[in-house]
């Protein structure tokens, strides 16, 4: 059978799959449930062609990860075939561990153990199926190898997830801003003293990934619209997990009711845990809440009809926190139309914060690479004012209540 297959994407046009072993990642079960996991969970609620999924994203990582592996070499930076193959197996499975709104999911229902350290657990199952074939990219996704640019690779503030996840959200979104020059910023990798650089020329490019990654969180990612319905869900799993405990039967998949009856103080993340996580998906989580819409509870059916329906809460965003006073005042305004108890009320009026960091040169600093040989972090190299004050992080608070309606 013919492995070497080729898939169109729409932003980087045919990709490869270089051998037979990614074939048979590619083609497993775990993998292909990524089909099934949204990207960008429920920001479809605010730009409607946001629909693409983990599938897309990890195949286009991969895809970068095989021109940088190019491009080093080209500039004879040494990189073995092992060390190259290791590079697309662990970029590839790199958000493996990604459940079904990743992150609300990690805030309610499966909060002992994040997606990273799941990613992990299922590459090392898939490692000892294919008789230790992936010890290389483990290592490596670890962080654990002696060659520390290739770690950089996969995981730092210039590494292929971030720069496909940005051109990728930025086409499914129609957010312009978003669209970094991923092949500028590619061609002018290099290697010194075993650290990823970038070569000084390239240096603008970086300054526009930096400002475009800053754009697409606040516009994107940190969207108040989006962030209400993250928080909604929060709250629907929350409640549904609080009734499943005290005895209801609500109506969900047997892979979603494990999690639901699973105690958050369960640390231990055990082979049949995983197993059961990897039958998870979208699907599993929406579907219950359409069910749950007609469920007797008034919390969990108020609350599953607002994310079903789109009747989202309205969110008020600003610089300083909210004062107590203010909480206070909207509860009341709140309450005396739903008449619920102060811990009811709690599921419809919430506020938190939220922060954006476009670059933080205090961790894996982005080094510049300059003629004479000298290396400088991004902010000391750049004449761009903007990226030292990009460097520190900016917080917002929001404040959350149901609309009259």
């Amino acid at each position: 059978m013919n492995k070497l297959k080729i898939l169109n994407d729409p932003i980087y046009g045919f990709i490869t799959i270089p051998n037979a072993l990614i074939y048979d990642l590619i083609e497993h079960p775990y993998f292909q449930r990524l089909r099934r996991i949204s990207q960008m969970g429920l920001s479809y609620l605010v730009y409607p062609g946001a629909h693409h999924t983990r599938f897309h994203h990890a195949i286009g990582s991969m895809h970068l990860m095989q021109k940088a592996v190019q491009v080093l070499r080209f500039k004879d930076v040494k990189i073995s075939d092992e060390e190259a193959n290791a590079l697309y197996i662990a970029i590839l499975l790199h958000d493996i561990g990604h459940g079904p709104f990743s992150h609300a999911l990690e805030q309610s229902i499966v909060t002992s153990v994040n997606h990273e350290a799941i990613s992990l657990k299922f590459m090392e199952i898939l490692n000892e199926e294919f008789n230790g074939q992936l010890t290389l990219a483990i290592t490596i996704f670890k962080g654990s190898y002696h060659r520390n640019f290739l770690y950089q690779l996969i995981s730092s503030q210039l590494d292929m997830d971030r720069l496909d996840y940005l051109k990728r959200d930025s086409f499914y979104t129609g957010v312009s801003e978003g669209n970094i020059n991923s092949d500028r910023l590619l061609v002018m990798l290099n290697v010194k003293n075993d650290e990823l650089v970038v070569e000084g020329k390239g240096i603008y490019s970086v300054e526009k990934f930096i400002v475009a990654r800053r754009l697409m969180y606040w516009q994107v990612y940190l969207h108040k619209t989006g962030l209400a319905a993250e928080k909604v869900l929060e709250k629907v799993l929350k409640r549904a997990k609080e009734l499943v405990l005290l005895g209801e039967e609500l109506p969900a998949s047997k892979a979603f009711m494990f999690f639901l009856k699973r105690k958050n103080n369960e640390k231990d993340f055990t082979f049949d845990d995983l197993k059961t996580f990897s039958k998870l998906d979208d699907y599993d989580v929406l579907s219950a809440i359409k069910e749950w819409i007609s469920f007797d509870d008034k919390l969990l059916s108020k609350l599953a009809e607002s994310l079903i329906n789109r009747k989202l809460p309205k969110v008020i965003l600003q610089n300083k926190p909210f004062s107590e006073q203010q909480i206070h005042d909207i509860r009341l305004k709140v309450n005396s139309n739903l008449n619920l108890t102060d811990a009811e009320l709690n599921y419809f009026v919430f506020n938190g914060e939220i922060s954006n960091q476009a670059y933080d040169s205090t961790k894996n600093s982005i080094k510049i690479l300059f003629k004479k040989g000298e290396i400088k972090d991004l902010v000391t190299a750049s004449d761009h004012l903007n990226i030292q004050a990009l460097s520190s992080p900016v917080y917002k608070y929001y404040l959350c209540y149901p609309k009259n309606r």
